[in-house]
């Protein structure tokens, strides 16, 4: 089945439930079944629909290799509930179901939800606040006549490549006065530089579909980046938003295990999955998810950029849309991650689970916690899988802070003390912010691809040679037999480096071997003693 990618934009987990069911019904096998001495055709059994859902699920973009089967049972449980399904005698509606031989078929009834519509003065009351709301920023004391009546948010793709940058300088004169900027236009422009990098990460022509810019708080952003430890955690002036302490340590015992295990601490068998049951038990009962139910859709929308070969956009991302986050949900996202991940790699660690590895566990227990819609959505425990799978693989990098951002804040502060505007010119429009260059993937040709995957290969196998050549910690007999395995295994990419046999000699200092000419010598004939 094609695997069809839902582009970013509203309701894009119903949009991908209507992709899912439609993918099931269009491709799932129907054929004649025998139960109770009757036959019955165009239907397919519970076990065969968990089988092929699984496969579709695991290898589609948007949910992973990490969906679970019974994950995909619950999802089918849905689509009965749902009347994506039901039963060999019409029945619908509850959520029994098992991987069984019960026989199942479709409903002639279409099986899509409807997008909700949102009303257009709502709409364009939320683009016209922001409106102001940006004019509002660079609207400071003094400054010149000639900055733009107004810098829309929007810009297209196609159209960056037009920009062009030009600084407008104040007379001299007037710099004394501009000089004074009020905390009120230091949150504006933290809020608005953001925006425009995440609409620029994400490559979307407007974020007013995913994010309402009111939601935005620059304080928020402000503190998560500056309040930090050495290792990038927020550090929260209010202790009483923190995690309880014994939540606390519960955390370090199993993110350290078994270093942290004390021999003072009581220690008996199960003792760590209590532990980790009591970690569990208390994030799962926090009110709303880390992510923050108002941000659902936003995070929702990455999820699409999970790709191999969008991770770097990804990340991006996800690392801009962590900043947003009330500073305690914050610090406690990047303590879960560590401790999950660290517990995932830790090969030391007890079974938690009877039937499930840690890692599965992790992302089965923890995945509500993270990410969830206020309404229940029918994708919601998948999605929240697939997020924090890659949140757990990359939480190093997304939950640290992005030092480029700083920058970017602090050169356009500069700008507008110095009396400086940095306009970036649009037919019709403006932005103004120092705007960061990404470049998206093009779709190329089978032949185009095979020949950049041969050639990425041999780089990257030459460089291998090449790190094996300048390993100086590496003994000369064992160099000389890894390369000398090199050889034999790749002997194209080996000869392109040694294309002679002085330049193979001179890379272990040797003279090069000249065979000598083999002697041949004539076997001297013995006559017989027989006359």
């Amino acid at each position: 089945m094609e695997n069809r990618d839902v582009p970013p934009g509203p309701y894009r987990a119903t949009k991908l439930w209507n992709e899912i069911t439609t993918s099931f019904r269009v491709g799932m096998p129907l054929r004649k079944h025998r139960q109770h001495f009757k036959k019955y055709g165009n239907c397919f059994t519970a076990g065969e629909a968990v089988d092929w859902l699984y496969d579709l699920l695991r290898t589609n973009s948007n949910f992973g290799p990490e969906v679970t089967r019974q994950q995909t049972i619950q999802l089918l449980r849905k689509f009965l509930k749902n009347h994506v399904i039901e039963d060999i005698k019409g029945k619908w509606g509850t959520e029994n179901l098992d991987d069984n031989s019960q026989l199942f078929r479709f409903p002639t009834s279409s099986p899509l939800k409807t997008l909700p519509r949102r009303h257009p003065e709502l709409r364009k009351n939320n683009i016209e606040n922001f409106s102001k709301d940006k004019d509002s920023i660079f609207k400071l004391r003094n400054l010149s006549r000639r900055t733009p009546k107004k810098h829309g948010l929007h810009f297209s793709q196609e159209n960056s490549e037009k920009m062009n940058c030009e600084i407008i300088e104040e007379d001299q004169e007037n710099l004394a006065e501009n000089r004074e900027i009020s905390q009120k236009d230091v949150e504006e422009v933290w809020r608005y530089v953001i925006l425009i990098y995440l609409q620029t990460v994400l490559g979307v022509s407007s974020l007013e579909e995913v994010i309402n810019p009111k939601q935005v708080i620059p304080q928020y952003i402000m503190y998560n980046m500056t309040n930090t430890s050495k290792h990038g955690v927020v550090i929260l002036q209010d202790k009483s938003d923190d995690l309880p302490h014994w939540v606390l340590s519960a955390m370090k015992c199993l993110a350290n295990w078994p270093r942290s295990n004390d021999m003072n601490n009581p220690t008996y068998i199960g003792f760590e999955r209590d532990v980790f049951r009591t970690i569990a038990d208390y994030f799962l009962d926090l009110p709303e998810p880390l992510l923050t139910f108002e941000y659902y859709e936003l995070f929702v929308n990455i999820l699409g950029l999970l790709q191999p070969h969008l991770e770097r956009v990804a990340i991006d991302a996800l690392q801009l849309c962590c900043l947003l986050l009330p500073p305690p949900n914050r610090r406690k996202l990047q303590l879960l991650m560590r401790m999950i991940s660290r517990m995932s790699q830790n090969v030391d660690m007890p079974q938690l689970h009877d039937a499930m590895g840690t890692r599965s566990l992790m992302i089965h227990t923890f995945s509500r916690s993270v990410l969830r819609c206020a309404e229940e959505v029918d994708l919601d425990e998948l999605l929240a899988a697939r997020l924090v799978s890659f949140l757990m693989d990359h939480q190093q990098e997304i939950l640290q802070v992005p030092s480029y951002l700083l920058a970017a804040v602090e050169k356009h502060l500069d700008y507008l003390r110095k009396g400086h505007v940095c306009i970036i010119k649009n037919p019709g429009d403006g932005v103004i912010a120092p705007l960061p260059t990404y470049s998206y993937c093009k779709q190329i040709s089978a032949q185009e691809f095979d020949e950049q995957k041969v050639s990425t290969s041999q780089a990257a196998i030459a460089e291998l040679l090449e790190n094996i050549i300048k390993n100086k910690s590496l003994p000369l007999k064992e160099k000389r037999r890894k390369i000398k395995q090199f050889q034999k295994e790749y002997p194209l990419i080996y000869q392109k480096r040694f294309p002679t046999s002085e330049s193979e000699a001179a890379l272990f200092g040797d003279k090069p071997t000249i065979k000598q000419p083999m002697l041949f010598l004539r076997k001297p004939k013995f006559r017989s003693l027989r006359y």
